[in-house]
């Protein structure tokens, strides 16, 4: 009964995530080996994640980019595209955005600047 009261009343602190880790924890008899301490961990960091992805997620879909699966990492370096690694990699780190700089793309048609655009937006919204 004292279980269900703190998982209601962890739902209406709108600590979802932690009521439904904490239900998990209750129901696998695996944590009851751990430590109070590291129980609250594990609960406190499920929640502090689902919250920086939910935040991610709101920042990546009020980017509307066209490509929102597009990562710098994911970005291919053909000879004939002639893309520079280093400056790509300097961009990756996403200073530009902190400094207030903008970035140009030129290329020709079907280069993939649309695509490199995105990946770099979304450098930008998990900074």
């Amino acid at each position: 009964m004292v279980n269900e009261t703190t998982v209601s009343m962890l739902i209406s602190m709108k600590l979802s995530v932690m009521a439904e880790q904490f239900r998990e924890q209750l129901q696998q008899p695996s944590f009851n080996t751990l430590s109070f301490e590291e129980r609250l961990g594990l609960l406190v960091d499920a929640e502090w994640i689902r919250r920086k992805n939910n935040h991610l997620d709101k920042l990546i879909k009020k980017a509307t980019l066209r490509y929102p699966n597009a990562c710098v990492e994911d970005i291919e370096y053909h000879a004939d595209r002639r893309l520079d690694q280093g400056q790509m990699l300097r961009l990756s780190t996403g200073t530009f955005v902190h400094e207030k700089h903008n970035v140009i793309l030129m290329g020709a048609s079907g280069a993939g600047k649309t695509y490199i655009g995105c990946a770099l937006g979304m450098t930008a919204c998990r900074q």
